[in-house]
């Protein structure tokens, strides 16, 4: 299994935060890349890298970025021996690629024809999130029928599900259906989907076809990766498994809260493991 990690991303309002916090305190934060944050003993990807490479669910890691903070990037994987970078060559958050395109660039770039591992570079787990379950779960899924692929899911807030995708399952946890950001009224799941995925070789095809039937539409459409899982739903058996949580670094105040927890709570080596 190989993991993609998406990181082309801008970080806008993280860094509109910044500029306009008056404190002086996150002033060492200006221009740098949400996942390069640093999030209680290391930068916020450095989690996964750790995680990953401890639990042998992969066997390389791969960051897609921008041209903006590929340098940064370089200088951030040159700690680790299987992490590649690659850029999607855009300098600005208006000219971005989108994240399924960065997952379709990686796929194509990297060659890849195994199982693939998604996972959004400015998102942290609870402690009850275990990478070895997830293998797990996926590999009882895997010899069932080779189709079928993998999202997380935790409970939300009935008032948050106007932010998030919201899985409706059947009894045996497959998904039947994602709505994107619907009114608390409109489903009667609360079931939110984090950026992790784990897309069986065999669905990697799809990408191509979700990217062309898109070619023409605006890039709300395409940005988001919940948007292809959304789309996946009704070709491919796409199965959940049950998180409690996570951390969404998305402004200065989810940040601060990431990084206050990571502090307090996660100093051992068996995080996410």
């Amino acid at each position: 299994m190989k993991a993609v990690i998406l990181a082309a991303g801008y970080g806008t309002r993280l860094q509109r935060d910044v500029v306009a916090d008056s404190s002086g305190r996150f002033a060492h934060l200006a221009g740098v890349a949400k996942p390069l944050l640093p999030v209680g003993r290391c930068a916020l990807i450095s989690h996964w890298v750790h995680a990953l490479n401890a639990s042998g669910c992969v066997d390389c890691i791969h960051v897609v970025t921008n041209a903006l903070y590929h340098a940064a990037f370089e200088e951030w994987a040159s700690q680790f021996t299987n992490v590649k970078i690659l850029s999607d060559q855009t300098t600005s958050n208006d000219g971005r690629l989108g994240a399924v395109a960065c997952l379709l660039l990686a796929v194509k770039h990297f060659k890849i024809e195994d199982h693939v591992l998604v996972i959004g570079g400015d998102t942290l787990f609870k402690e009850d999130f275990s990478l070895s379950k997830v293998k797990e779960r996926f590999s009882e899924l895997q010899a069932v029928c080779e189709d079928s692929c993998l999202v997380l899911s935790y409970q939300c807030k009935e008032e948050e599900t106007r932010k998030y995708g919201i899985l409706e399952v059947d009894g045996d946890l497959r998904v039947t259906c994602m709505k994107e950001k619907p009114l608390p009224t409109e489903t009667k799941s609360r079931r939110a989907c984090p950026c992790f995925y784990v897309f069986a070789k065999k669905s990697l095809p799809l990408l191509d076809t979700f990217i062309e039937e898109k070619k023409e539409a605006p890039i709300e459409e395409k940005d988001a990766p919940g948007n292809f899982v959304s789309w996946l739903i009704p070709r491919k058996p796409v199965y959940i498994h049950q998180i409690s949580g996570r951390f969404d670094v998305g402004n200065l105040p989810s940040y601060v809260e990431c990084d206050l927890y990571f502090k307090e709570k996660q100093d051992d080596d068996s995080y996410m493991l």
